[in-house]
């Protein structure tokens, strides 16, 4: 059975992709910056300024090193393919022209061809690549299998990012300007609430919620569980801890009927002169017994 063509290998292994119709010279060719034009198909949305400005410095010390790659839509009028970036530093480095290898490809590959070379150099945020996915699949009417495929990628991974798409509007720019990362948003995703996905992405930002933090919070939710709840709780045992600082001998009795509430059993508080003591708790059968301690188990989460 005849190997894939690795992502590895650069856009040129392209060339060898039976479903990608490309022909055309490998030669490379210095074309004018005034013929160029970017394509407005590229999955690449966001251009760091300061990364640009960086790159334009180093064309302007040692040139380009690595060819764009464009096609030719009309006679000296040429399409990027790949090498936006590169393009855009050399216009501010003030290039007059840039080495580039001219390709002949179909109006349906270009956007394929662009995607992979970002995917390659991992140009790409989460959201770029779930729009150029989603485009993709579109456009060629394929199915997920058949693009993962085409793009090198495990299906289930293509699945994972176009599902970021039904995410709001608001987490996809978060997402897009890196206020939350993939696995972040890979959890809220299984919130089927918009409005508790948006609460809890806020909860993320306030609080700086790792991931597995972010996992327990949404595993109590689609268990049935409300936020507010979740949060009451958690003030709850802040209020404990704070409450048993500052505690003294004669505030006892008040702390042990906020932890009688708190728990809804008994409980007994001894403490000698020198503030050590115990605390225990009364339960009435099996069951109440499970009851407080699936309190506890929400306590060290």
């Amino acid at each position: 059975m005849a190997k894939k063509p690795a992502l590895g290998r650069g856009l040129d292994a392209l060339i060898t992709m039976d479903d990608v119709q490309i022909q055309g010279s490998s030669s490379i060719n210095e074309i004018p910056l005034t013929q160029i034009q970017p394509n407005p198909d590229q999955p690449r949305r966001d251009f760091e300024k300061e990364a640009l400005e960086e790159l334009s410095a180093s064309i302007v010390q040692i040139g380009v090193i690595q060819p764009i790659t464009l096609r030719k839509i009309k006679e000296d009028h040429y399409q990027i393919i790949a090498g936006e970036r590169r393009y855009r530093a050399s216009k501010m480095a003030g290039l007059e022209s840039i080495p580039a290898y001219i390709k002949t490809a179909e109006d349906e590959s270009v956007m394929e061809m662009a995607l992979i070379e970002n995917i390659q150099r991992e140009d790409l945020n989460s959201i770029e690549i779930a729009l150029a996915y989603q485009n993709l699949l579109d456009t060629l009417k394929l199915t997920q299998e058949k693009l993962s495929e085409r793009v090198g990628k495990k299906r289930t991974t293509i699945a994972n990012y176009l599902r970021l798409l039904k995410l709001p509007a608001e987490i996809q720019m978060a997402i897009r300007d890196k206020k939350i990362d993939m696995a972040h948003a890979r959890t809220l995703v299984t919130i089927t609430d918009p409005a508790v996905q948006l609460e809890v992405y806020e909860l993320i930002l306030e609080e700086g919620l790792s991931v597995r933090k972010v996992e327990e919070y949404v595993r109590a939710i689609n268990s049935g569980e409300k936020l507010e709840d979740l949060l009451q709780e958690k003030e709850a045992v802040k209020t404990i801890k704070k409450n048993v600082r500052k505690a003294s001998p004669e505030e006892f009795e008040l702390l042990k009927n906020h932890l009688s509430k708190f728990f809804q059993a008994k409980v007994q508080i001894t403490c000698n002169d020198k503030g050590k003591g115990k605390i225990s708790l009364a339960f009435s059968s099996e069951e109440d017994l499970e009851r407080i301690i699936g309190i506890f188990d929400q306590l060290k989460k």
